[in-house]
């Protein structure tokens, strides 16, 4: 079984959250499954300096930058077929928000590079669990706004600590049209109709051991799917 990672560059604030990536691929590993990344050979929406915060003057390829977390071996998402794959997983990071869809500076009104929503709407046409991890949700989202597909999905829960806006975020995903539910770390949440997982992972405020363990239960779920 193949399991397909979608990656949207190489750190936390401005592309894929590095530990959910490489902790989904150890799950998959775990799991007797096989994981296959994917990435788009785009530029990032800007780079970050992950010690202070600050922009810096200089651009980077989506691409490239994933082929850091996969060790070279990644696949463009132009050359991906849907066959090469059984599932979807789609960690964190704020490059789903401001490099695969524009959500970190429009909010639900963002767009969504053409390529993604097709990768997610064919997945789910024709049964390929997805599990969207901590802020990936939005994707989701944004993929199946304007569809008669309202998916249930979390990305954490207002009544436990979130260094992010949670009541916010969750308000944004109701507006496109999906169903927004709160899950706690310890939590994911499972849409069995259109066979999505959500997981809050760095949603919440968590240790990375809870953090494995809610991948750990996200994968689980998405092979049980798969079945």
């Amino acid at each position: 079984m193949k399991i397909g990672l979608l990656l949207s560059g190489c750190g936390v604030y401005d592309g894929a959250e590095i530990q959910e990536a490489v902790l989904a691929m150890l799950a998959i590993e775990e799991a007797g499954a096989e994981c296959v990344c994917i990435s788009v050979n785009k530029e990032q929406h800007h780079v970050i300096n992950h010690l202070d915060g600050s922009e810096m003057p200089e651009k980077r390829n989506m691409l490239i930058e994933s082929a850091r977390i996969a060790r070279g071996k990644i696949t463009d998402i132009q050359d991906l077929e849907l066959r090469d794959i059984d599932a979807l997983v789609i960690p964190g990071g704020f490059g789903n928000a401001k490099n695969l869809s524009s959500w970190a500076f429009d909010g639900p009104a963002g767009t969504i590079l053409p390529e993604i929503k097709l990768l997610i709407v064919n997945c789910i046409n024709v049964g390929h669990p997805i599990a969207a991890l901590c802020v990936s949700p939005v994707l989701i989202a944004k993929a199946l706004e304007g569809s008669d597909l309202h998916a249930e999905l979390t990305l954490g829960t207002s009544s436990e600590l979130s260094p992010y806006d949670i009541n916010g975020f969750h308000a944004g995903i109701n507006a496109t049209g999906a169903v927004p539910v709160e899950k706690s770390i310890r939590e994911i949440n499972i849409d069995t109709q259109l066979k999505i997982i959500t997981a809050p992972c760095y949603m919440m405020d968590a240790s990375i051991l809870e953090i494995r363990n809610n991948i750990r239960m996200a994968v689980e779920a998405l092979l049980t799917l798969c079945a």
